[in-house]
């Protein structure tokens, strides 16, 4: 299955590990590098620059595929050294870079300079023209079906991802809503070269968290996610438990404000629920596509059962349709 994408990034199959923070380790990344995907390690994952260095080198030593590092640029009153961390990735050799939250123009010159193919993660159309305008190249469109911040305009990805695809002169990758061959190649038929998941990678067997977590996925329905932040105008789709419902709650009060949340959705908070297991200590991203999980598959059966389902949807059924 070649695409513009498969072409692009040197890989086999158009399938992508997005980042996640905290789950995008050595572990993930390289059993869907050697699967024939692409994966992204998270570079905020690691809490130093030199640290990322080493986690960079650790998957290496577990693949000699491609893979990449995503770079997820937010503002915040200490932000973290986005600089040092670029300069890792340049020093590193990393081919491909995922950047997602502001715009990755400042650093644009420096990884151009070395020879990095920067994919954007956009949720809205204007964004995406931004990022081919500075030099992207690809963009990964996160339709309103997303974990994380799937942006305000609500749009669902069967709609955004061929706006995307007619409004730009670059790849397109589908987001939001993926999980098996189904949607490969819907995605495809959309005019996407690639899909790019998240939630359906974090139940896999390689994925570094606890399986009470994977279990929760395969027992969850497309009704089990949940807005937060929406009246901060960033909202966020997480998974639906007691600490998501409390926090959609506290929004609703007329005078309440981010300070009234902060505990409950504390980063630590999430982490610890991801080592322990206490699925109902803190909040944990998940998009609607856990309601299409269903088992937890090594990585290399996944994405061969993803590319092997598409290709045979679209040699049968597809062609069949059309006689």
């Amino acid at each position: 299955m070649k695409t513009s994408i498969t072409e692009l990034l040197n890989i086999e199959h158009p399938v992508i590990q997005g980042g996640m923070q905290r789950v995008s380790t050595a572990e993930l990344v390289s059993a869907v590098a050697n699967a024939g995907a692409l994966g992204f390690l998270s570079a905020l994952t690691q809490p130093t620059p030199a640290l990322l260095a080493k986690e960079i080198e650790r998957t290496r030593s577990m693949t000699d595929k491609p893979f990449g590092v995503n770079l997820t640029i937010l503002p915040t009153l200490t932000p973290p050294p986005y600089e040092e961390y670029a300069q890792v990735i340049v020093d590193a050799g990393i081919k491909v870079v995922e950047t997602a939250g502001r715009s990755p123009a400042p650093f644009m010159p420096m990884f151009n300079k070395a020879g990095i193919k920067v994919i954007h993660k956009c949720t809205s159309i204007r964004h995406a023209k931004k990022a081919q305008q500075v030099g992207c190249a690809a963009v990964t469109i996160d339709g309103f079906e997303a974990a994380g911040h799937p942006g305000e305009d609500d749009i669902p990805s069967l709609v955004l991802v061929p706006r995307a695809v007619d409004e730009l002169d670059i790849p397109v990758i589908a987001c939001g809503g993926f999980s098996d061959g189904r949607g490969l190649a819907a995605a495809l038929a959309l005019g996407a070269d690639a899909v790019s998941m998240g939630t359906r990678f974090l139940c896999t067997q390689e994925a570094q968290v606890h399986q009470n977590l994977k279990d929760k996925l395969v027992e969850s329905t497309e009704l089990d996610t949940q807005l937060i932040f929406r009246k901060f105008s960033n909202t966020a789709r997480v998974f639906k438990n007691t600490v998501s419902v409390e926090v959609a709650e506290i929004e609703k009060r007329e005078n309440s404000e981010f300070s009234d949340i902060a505990p409950l959705v504390a980063g630590k908070r999430g982490g610890e629920l991801l080592e322990t297991g206490d699925m109902e200590h803190g909040i944990w991203w998940a998009g609607i596509s856990s309601g299409l999980v269903y088992d937890v598959p090594t990585t290399d059966q996944l994405v061969r059962r993803i590319v092997g389902d598409a290709e045979n949807i679209i040699k049968t059924r597809l062609l069949a349709i059309t006689g």
